[in-house]
């Protein structure tokens, strides 16, 4: 549905705020209802059947179909009892969102009536059209068929949606020959090598570690819009940005609405959708206005690292669902606004053991700090190696105008730490020598590490908020990652690169105890040579200053500004060693993931640049046009009138700068049409990306600018769109 600007803004007028129904008085009362967790499953399940599902959690053990038909049946009694007629294993192909197909539990019979049915078959394993997924080559057009394998780990939930209830088995998805066609299996993988790489650390500090799970806690940034607004905007509903646009006179320089009062219609979605996402056990606590006009938060608590992404791409989903019943659009593109700031997803990691200790968190004693500093270390040491690879995994469309931008870090991959850790550090990488732990814990120094770091970790741990990887006290921050990504690509890049960081340490630190060295001796001198190895990495000023550019510069520090330059890593041999010397991906898996990624790019520019025909041809030089007119219009009643040109000369001026603006701006868009054919003409995915990158992209920026000064001389009651200060401020 289209709609003009001024019936938009008649829509909003009449409308109120929606009352929102809450199911408890409590959070407690009604949290996790709508999914088969651990009470549901003990309560439904066969001790035998509840066992299995936990050794299969817990320790990856394979379901037999015995048991598998008992959870199926268990799992369709306890779905029926709740409403639901439908069931669909919910997975996460390569497009960036997710993927159901419905199947009824309904199953006619003979008699003429029918039963609910839902055997362990079908629970375990479904065969869903694959050939119009991306697949970077790995899958034929013709080769239609890819499976769906139950993820026993995420536990089975009810999505309502309107007045129907669909049971939904998250799963993976793979091709025919078993190639993973999703983000959740090599998610799953990653998670199972840092565990493997991790386990044999911590035993060197407690022979009682036998599993560690990474943990993850995320923070989603978005934009709310009015509905109407929205369908009076072809560029945010085609592309969801707003693709030109003149900047308001009063945007966020106020800095009023970060942690401001929030607008009481935004106030009652957030109740509605939080409401949602806690009955399917979405543990969302924090909500608050950012710091642009229009742009709000939500973060939930810590979770495990494949749970929390399953969460967080299934809120994203809820938010949308729950925006329409309020008349209203949610917005996850990374800078839907020029001028004002843009989202972001921060991804909160950490590590933590079976014996309930985060790795990532200090003791109080010299060898739990020791294990801090391992851990802590090799994730330094392991992004100081595998940057390039983090940037590939947040690389997008989307997310090239939020990077670099003065409100999120820049494109060159640094780690904050904050001086009083730089300061140990610095110790270590200084005093430690052949002698060891020994000395430094004997040594006389100002800052004694064992005693000292629980203090500084609780007080001198700040936050950089420009920096794209910070450790904020327990945990690293990575604050590069996009509003609209799916967290799993980042998290199982951050995986990779730490397991086989801690895989090589491990092999280091066994080698010189096998050559006779002390252990804490030996880790101490591998920690130290990794200090100095890595420390290039280590940045705690403004990265977004120029000196920081140059800095990293001189640093050896890559700045990859762009999708296409960012995913050529993919392609590296260092990649090869991380994902597929580790099993993480085959060569072929790899280089696929490569393809898709680079054919969306292409793909999204595109659509915008089509999107920029559409803007220009029906919308802003009709509009100018009119203008024009008017003033010309006017112009000839004035020369009747006998008034000299003087009194007319400010309209006639007006006549030719909006004759520069158009043609200007008509100029570049058939600039851009001719690159966009020539960039259509190339077939390599990789090559196309490229050109639409180097070629179509630049020209957006001159016909946006003319096209925003068309608009600054318009006048508003024939302006086609919605303004800034209309999109931003009218909620």
């Amino acid at each position: 549905m289209q709609i003009s600007r001024s019936n938009a803004l008649q829509h909003i007028l009449n409308r109120g705020s929606k009352e929102v129904k809450f199911p408890g008085t409590r959070i407690s009362d009604y949290y996790g209802t709508n999914v088969f967790n651990d009470e549901a499953m003990r309560k439904h399940l066969s001790e035998e059947a509840y066992l299995s599902v936990k050794a299969s959690i817990q320790q990856g053990e394979k379901i037999d179909r015995k048991i598998a038909d008992q959870v199926a049946s268990s799992m369709k009694a306890w779905a029926i009892e709740k409403g639901a007629t439908h069931f669909t294993h919910w997975f996460q192909p390569l497009t960036g969102a997710t993927a159901e197909k419905h199947d009824s539990f309904f199953v006619p019979t003979e008699d003429g009536k029918g039963i609910e049915s839902f055997t362990g078959s079908s629970l375990v394993q479904q065969e869903p059209d694959a050939s119009s997924f991306p697949s970077g080559g790995i899958r034929s057009t013709f080769e239609a068929r890819g499976y769906t394998a139950w993820d026993p780990s995420s536990p089975a939930f009810i999505m309502e949606i309107g007045s129907g209830k669909t049971l939904c088995i998250p799963t993976i998805f793979v091709s025919y020959t078993g190639e993973a066609l999703d983000n959740k299996a090599p998610l799953l993988k990653s998670l199972h090598f840092l565990e493997t790489a991790a386990v044999p650390v911590c035993q060197y500090f407690d022979k009682n570690v036998s599993r560690v799970s990474a943990t993850l806690g995320w923070e989603q940034e978005y934009f709310l819009v009015d509905e109407a607004l929205f369908h009076a905007r072809p560029d945010l509903m085609l592309s969801g940005r707003t693709l030109v646009g003149h900047a308001p006179a009063k945007g966020q320089q106020l800095e009023d609405h970060y942690f401001g009062s929030i607008p009481e219609r935004t106030y009652n979605f957030m109740l509605d959708f939080e409401t949602e996402c806690h009955k399917l056990g979405i543990p969302v606590r924090t909500r608050h206005n950012e710091v642009a006009p229009g742009q709000f938060e939500c973060a939930p608590m810590f979770e495990e690292c494949n749970l929390a992404v399953d969460h967080n791409i299934l809120l994203m989903d809820v938010m949308e669902k729950v925006a329409r019943k309020h008349k209203l659009r949610v917005l996850f593109h990374e800078k839907p606004f020029a001028g004002v700031n843009g989202s972001g997803k921060h991804n909160n990691w950490s590590m933590g053991t079976d014996t309930g200790k985060n790795l990532l968190s200090p003791g109080k004693t010299p060898r739990t700090n020791l294990q801090f500093l391992t851990f802590f270390v090799n994730t330094i040491k392991a992004v100081h190696e595998g940057a390039d690879l983090l940037r590939a995994a947040i690389a997008s469309a989307s997310n090239d105008h939020r990077l670099g931008a003065n409100e999120a870090p820049p494109a060159i991959i640094s780690v904050f730490i904050g001086t009083a850790l730089r300061a140990v550090l610095e110790e270590i990488e200084n005093r430690v020598d052949e002698g060891g732990i020994d000395e430094l814990e004997n040594a006389d120094l100002k800052l004694d590490i064992h005693n000292k770091i629980p203090d500084l970790m609780l007080d001198n741990t700040d936050r950089n908020r420009t920096s794209p990887f910070a450790f904020t006290g327990n945990k690293f921050e990575f604050r590069a990652v996009g509003s609209t990504a799916n967290c799993a690509s980042a998290m199982t890049v951050l995986n990779c690169i730490v397991a086989n960081q801690l895989k090589a340490f491990r092999e280091e630190v066994d080698g010189m105890i096998k050559g006779g060295e002390k252990k804490d001796n030996a880790i101490l001198m591998v920690l130290r040579r990794y200090i100095s190895e890595s420390k290039a990495v280590l940045f705690e000023g403004d990265n977004y200053s120029e000196e920081w550019h140059k800095e990293a510069a001189k640093r050896g520090l890559n700045n990859i500004k762009t999708t296409p330059e960012a995913l050529d890593q993919y392609l590296t041999e260092k990649a090869n060693k991380v994902f597929v010397d580790n099993k993480i991906f085959t060569k072929r898996e790899l280089h696929a993931r490569y393809e898709v990624e680079m054919e969306a790019y292409a793909k999204k520019i595109q659509i915008e640049a089509r999107v920029y025909s559409e803007l220009v041809y029906n919308y802003i030089m009709p509009a100018a046009v009119a203008y024009q007119n008017e003033l010309l219009d006017n112009i000839t009643r004035l020369k009747t009138a006998g008034v000299a040109e003087t009194g007319y000369r400010a309209q006639l001026d007006m006549v030719n700068q909006i004759s520069q603006y158009i043609n200007n701006m008509r100029n570049s868009l058939e600039l851009m049409i001719d690159q966009r054919r020539k960039a259509n003409e190339l077939e390599d995915a990789a090559k196309k990306a490229h050109a639409y990158c180097e070629k179509v992209k630049p020209l957006f920026d001159d016909i946006r600018k003319n096209a925003d000064y068309i608009e600054r001389y318009c006048p508003d009651m024939h302006w086609p769109l919605p303004k800034y200060r209309e999109l931003l401020f009218v909620r």
